[in-house]
């Protein structure tokens, strides 16, 4: 029913082993997610009726959300008071809902050990010599283990006089398992009246709602709380907020029970961003040196030194206008026009002068200069805006990126070109005054001069001499044209290169039928390894997880995420950056002794796939369901891959 939605791109589904299936939905670029949401509610709503009892019973949820964990956050016994019970019911009761409420939160899911849950293991041979079969101990639970509302006492209609009402309060639900024990399953009466309990046919205990998943934080037990970001959310407010609420919620925790965010995305994001600032600063103060540098005039340089604040603020405001937020597509846009929107100013400063240096007041000297410039910088913004603005129209997600990035520069040209219209001439005419003369200057200058006049008279006598062949020029210029082409043709393409972000995944996969045991063994070895290793910080274990199938349920999967030290850190100690690191994990994992063991890297931007690479889709058609030939074309696709030298670490989950 949900297929065909509108606006909807593609859909996968995943049908888990404990019964569990999930149905992602995907719509296009720039899509409304409440609108989407509510789409798809719909055509849900319209099947629900279809569906079987039990599947209504436990109900189907319809969210929004960014297909990436934001962030995980790990519970902890360091003096090992609590086991991964504990932590992962103490995270679903107390922390769970918390989080949930926070601006920006999509969703919140719990890794580990479940949540408690009354277990009854019944015999098979007591229940087959009492004549009683499962769904009869079912009943007899759900019959004397629920609530009841038990009335009140002395409520209307009452005899005259009644004074008080009272609400009766009686146990209801069960809560311990000797009450569990003691309910009655069946009488019998022809063998003297003795009443068969669940006692007699099975034993009680007080375990674990499922026994699929186990979570450990550098091989220890722990509970891990996966975030995940609405689609229209900021990651780093997001982040912010959940650490600030985790920091109140710590203050209530038990003794001996801690959390820690290992696994944080958003240090990449700010890391990236705090970087992007410091080369917009130092981009700004290189313009600024040169200038003056070049100009060799302090209240020339003021003149486009006033520019870049303007500009900046202008792309702020243009940013806001258009509805883009600071990220790293408009922070480099905006670090491109610092170089482009002081280019007006300075033709604009050189004019201006060189008629003060015929005599002519300030004034005059702006108005006949701009008599002159006016129709340059026009053009030349016009021309800016036509390289840039058809990036804006170019569809899916590339042109979703460059969109951004195109119309920040579009929108600093435009800004640009209005003050140098208006606020520079302006300046100039009040600013500037006659220079002095180049022999008067200070030693650095005149030395720079000195330099600069003999590489300028060089390359006057190289230019003239390449107009006079012109004709050899233009061939040369065409080979090597040419040979560009030729060269970026050859080069290997990619979407978005691979990028150190601080951590990477193991994903560990064993044969079809592998109890949780095993999967749980291999792990291990994997994290002994991966702790063993120089640069790695942390390791959070999940096992009974396919980070591949949408992280599926699956007892013979699991994923270690491998959390790497600070980049600073790093970078001082050889053998510690991404590409080692991971070439080092993953020799050293293919040493595990049960199952495959595969070393992958996040995706370069989150949300677009769970793993770096690309994915393919083998698809039955025709309504057969002949898996021998389903895997038989997987394999072949696969042996084909193999072939072809730039394509790595190829794996199956089927």
């Amino acid at each position: 029913q949900v297929n065909g939605v509108d606006n909807m791109l593609y859909m996968q589904s995943t049908s888990a082993a404990d019964g569990t299936y999930v149905l992602t939905v995907t719509f296009k670029i720039g899509m409304n997610p409440d609108t989407a949401q509510v789409l798809v509610q719909n055509r849900v709503s319209n099947v629900l009726a279809s569906l079987p009892q039990a599947v209504q019973a436990q109900g189907v949820s319809v969210q929004k959300r960014s297909t990436a964990i934001l962030q995980i956050v790990t519970l902890n016994s360091p003096g090992g008071s609590y086991d991964s019970l504990y932590l992962s019911n103490y995270a679903t009761i107390n922390l769970v809902n918390e989080l949930a409420r926070l601006p920006g939160v999509g969703n919140v899911t719990v890794f580990g050990a479940s949540e408690y849950a009354m277990r009854i293991w019944m015999d098979p041979q007591k229940l087959y010599s009492f004549g009683l079969v499962p769904e009869d101990v079912i009943k007899a639970v759900k019959q004397q283990s629920q609530v009841v509302a038990a009335g009140q006492t002395g409520m209307p209609p009452a005899p005259s006089g009644q004074d008080f009402q009272y609400t009766v309060d009686i146990q209801s639900r069960f809560d311990d398992p000797g009450q569990f024990a003691d309910i009655i399953v069946k009488g019998q009466t022809a063998q003297g009246g003795r009443l068969i309990r669940v006692k007699d046919v099975g034993r009680i205990e007080l375990g674990s709602q499922t026994y699929s998943q186990q979570c450990y934080l550098n091989g220890q037990p722990a509970a891990g709380i996966a975030i995940y970001q609405s689609p229209d959310a900021n990651s780093l407010q997001v982040g912010k907020e959940v650490a600030a609420k985790m920091e109140q919620l710590a203050r209530r925790f038990p003794q001996d029970l801690k959390y820690d965010i290992p696994y944080n995305t958003t240090i990449f994001i700010k890391a990236s961003i705090d970087e992007v600032y410091t080369t917009l600063y130092e981009a700004g103060i290189l313009v600024l040196v040169v200038i003056l540098v070049f100009l060799q005039n302090f209240r020339a340089t003021l003149v486009p030194a006033t520019t870049v604040p303007v500009t900046i603020i202008g792309a702020f405001a243009g940013m806001a206008a258009l509805g883009y937020t600071v990220n790293l597509s408009t922070l480099f846009g905006i670090i491109l026009a610092i170089g482009i929107v002081v280019d007006d100013a300075i033709v604009i400063v050189e004019a201006v002068s060189r008629y003060i240096e015929r005599g002519m007041s300030g004034h005059d000297a702006a108005v006949k200069a701009m008599g002159e410039l006016i129709g340059p910088i026009l053009g030349i913004t016009l021309v800016l805006m036509a390289v840039f603005l058809p990036a804006a129209f170019l569809p899916g997600l590339t042109g979703k990126m460059l969109a951004q990035f195109a119309m920040v520069i579009a929108a600093t040209a435009f800004i640009s070109a209005i003050n140098a219209a208006t606020l520079k001439p302006t300046q100039c005419a009040l600013w500037l005054r006659p220079p002095v003369p180049p022999e008067q200057r200070n030693l650095f200058y005149r030395g720079f001069n000195a330099v600069y006049n003999r590489i300028e008279n060089t390359y006057a006598k190289l230019i003239g001499a390449l107009v006079k062949r012109s004709g050899l020029v233009v061939a040369a210029g065409l080979v090597i044209s040419g040979l560009g082409i030729w060269g970026i043709a050859r080069l290997p393409t990619a979407f978005i290169p691979n990028e150190d972000q601080g951590y990477a995944m193991i994903a560990v996969q064993l044969p079809d039928g592998a109890a949780l045991g095993r999967t749980v063994n291999s792990l291990n070895e994997a994290t002994k390894i991966a702790l063993a290793t120089p640069g790695v910080k942390q390791v959070i274990t999940i096992a009974g997880i396919s980070v591949l199938d949408n992280s599926a349920t699956l007892a013979n999967a699991g994923v270690n995420y491998i959390i790497f030290d600070d980049w600073d850190k790093r970078a001082k100690e050889k053998g510690q950056d991404l590409v080692s690191l991971l070439t080092g994990l993953q020799k050293k994992i293919e040493s595990i002794s049960d199952g495959r063991a595969f070393v992958l890297v996040p995706p370069p931007i989150q949300g677009i796939g769970n793993a770096g690479g690309f994915q393919m889709q083998a698809e039955l058609l025709g309504g057969s369901f002949n898996y021998t030939k389903l895997n038989e074309v997987t394999e072949a696709v696969i042996d084909a891959a193999k072939a072809k030298p730039p394509i790595q670490r190829i794996l199956t989950t089927f």
